[in-house]
């Protein structure tokens, strides 16, 4: 029989075409808009797209998972019809009223200046949330080559516009976008309009699955796939706001400058809040190898989790997994902190304003390990079929994260939103840990992990006493640090292996 853990790392392997190759062609594009637009217009894109993440999270309604779930149980083109039907209905509706009240939301959020961009999010949103369960299918279906492809081709063609509208035709796309939406825009405008065209090429290429869509309800089934996706709803939901509300809240809540500083700065109130928001935003970008892992693991888990769920030795190979997943973590903490120095780099120029946010980066990176860790955890309250444990989980989370910005934000700026994350996911996977064992006992290797970690933190350390080196030394060093790392977890690991069947 083939090691799961294998397969599991070849899928999570093949996933990560899909994940790795677009996120690090769209991370490109962080270097390339720090370059084209200042701060605080990148401060916009931030915001926006935080406001896409959090609308998509809910016209997808928890069904992703939903449909992995009955697809265990029953058929699997049933259950995607019910999933897929209901997320066109929800996006219908949606599309109906926002169209109407875009101006109004536009004027909410302080973009009536700019309300075209607000109307343009919509249509994003609509189509990215079609697209979300025919994805769930290729999954479904370990389809994970043609997965990646289609994430790939999309991610291509949206840099592919990028470059075209913003570098290669910027006074011809800026005439263009001044006759349609008014002499009050900007070239900003062709960032939403490149992903709305990114987004119709996902649907022609997801057509084999679409096609096979029968639209309708089956009555029983769809109440039963609802009782069990409000609560991933309410999950995703109160996750969205650990994830996504820094981008909304900042400009709310950072302490603007007196008058005169302003003054000497240049700049209004308003302004100088959404160059706080894009100095973030781009070095929260540098968190982006983590969250690439977490997110092609994530892929690959939830549908080798489910499948493995009646194995006997299902506790024991959770546990190795685990294992595995925070080591990966851990070396990609560090090889990020080791090459800061080239790093660096994607988030602008030498004297740029955007590098005085790089104190915020091993935080995020920690914060977002925590966040896997926390996923990895909660397969306890998925499989028991009590996901409702996950929404009060992830409240904490939420509540925790709230708290933390409005008391730390207005002190120490977006920094205050950095240690918010962390404190967040902290709390969550602490929460979750110590329930889950209580409900679903699974043997992870605490010990081990601990070790780990303390060594990790301990090369760190070690790491920033070369601060003032030559960059040649200092990278000379650090990389020698990381070998230190991996022959250390190479030797642990070969001497006491986990034993799964």
């Amino acid at each position: 029989m083939k090691n799961p853990i294998k397969a599991l790392a070849g899928q999570t392997v093949i996933y990560g075409l899909g994940t790795i190759v677009p996120r690090l062609l769209n991370y490109l594009l962080t270097p390339f808009y720090v370059r084209v637009f200042m701060s605080g217009e990148y401060g916009q894109i931030s915001e926006l797209y935080a406001w896409i993440a959090l609308f998509i999270a809910v016209l997808t309604f928890g069904m992703e998972t939903t449909f992995f779930r009955f697809s265990q149980k029953e058929d699997s083109n049933k259950v995607f019809g019910n999933a897929e039907t209901f997320v066109l209905l929800i996006t219908a509706i949606f599309l109906i009223f926002y169209c109407i009240f875009y101006n109004s939301f536009a004027e909410l959020i302080h973009y009536q200046f700019n309300s075209q961009y607000v109307l343009l999010i919509g249509i994003i949103v609509a189509l990215d949330a079609i697209a979300a369960i025919p994805f769930a299918v290729l999954r479904k279906e370990n389809k994970a080559l043609r997965f990646s492809t289609i994430k790939t081709l999309n991610v291509a063609t949206n840099i592919f516009f990028n470059i075209l509208f913003l570098l290669i035709i910027p006074e011809e796309s800026m005439m263009i976008a001044e006759r349609i939406f008014g002499e009050q825009t900007s070239l900003l405008i062709w960032v939403f309009i490149s992903n709305i065209l990114a987004s119709l090429l996902n649907l022609i290429l997801l057509y084999p699955q679409l096609s096979k869509l029968k639209i309708g309800f089956d009555g029983e089934l769809i109440k039963q796939m609802l009782r069990y996706s409000v609560p991933i709803l309410l999950i995703s939901l109160v996750g969205m706001v650990n994830e996504v509300a820094d981008k909304i809240l900042i400009k709310y809540l950072v302490t603007i400058p007196d008058k005169a500083t302003l003054l000497a700065m240049n700049i209004g109130g308003e302004e100088y809040a959404m160059q706080q928001l894009g100095i973030y935003s781009a070095n929260f970008k540098l968190g982006v190898l983590m969250t690439i892992f977490i997110q092609m693991f994530r892929f690959a888990s939830e549908p080798f989790f489910f499948s493995h769920a009646k194995n006997r030795n299902a506790p024991s190979l959770y546990a190795k997994v685990m294992t595995y997943f925070v080591i990966f973590c851990l070396i990609i903490f560090l090889g990020v902190m080791f090459y800061m120095d080239i790093l660096q780099h994607f988030v602008g120029r030498n004297g740029s304003d955007y590098r005085e946010g790089l104190k915020i980066v091993p935080i995020i990176l920690i914060a977002n390990m925590f966040y896997g860790i926390t996923f990895n955890l909660s397969i306890w309250f998925k499989l028991s079929d009590k996901t409702h444990y996950g929404t009060i989980i992830s409240i904490i989370g939420s509540v925790m994260t709230l708290l933390c910005f409005f008391i730390l934000i207005p002190k120490i700026g977006y920094l205050g939103a950095a240690i918010a994350h962390l404190a967040c996911y902290t709390v969550m996977m602490l929460v979750s840990y110590l329930w889950g064992q209580s409900v679903m006992p699974i043997p992870y290797q605490v010990g081990r992990i601990l070790i780990y970690c303390l060594l990790a933190a301990a090369l760190f350390f070690v790491s920033t006493l070369t601060a003032e080196f030559d960059i040649i030394i200092k990278l000379t060093i650090n990389t020698l640090l990381l070998i230190v790392f991996m022959g250390s977890v190479f030797i642990m690991e070969r001497k006491n292996p986990l034993k799964v069947e």
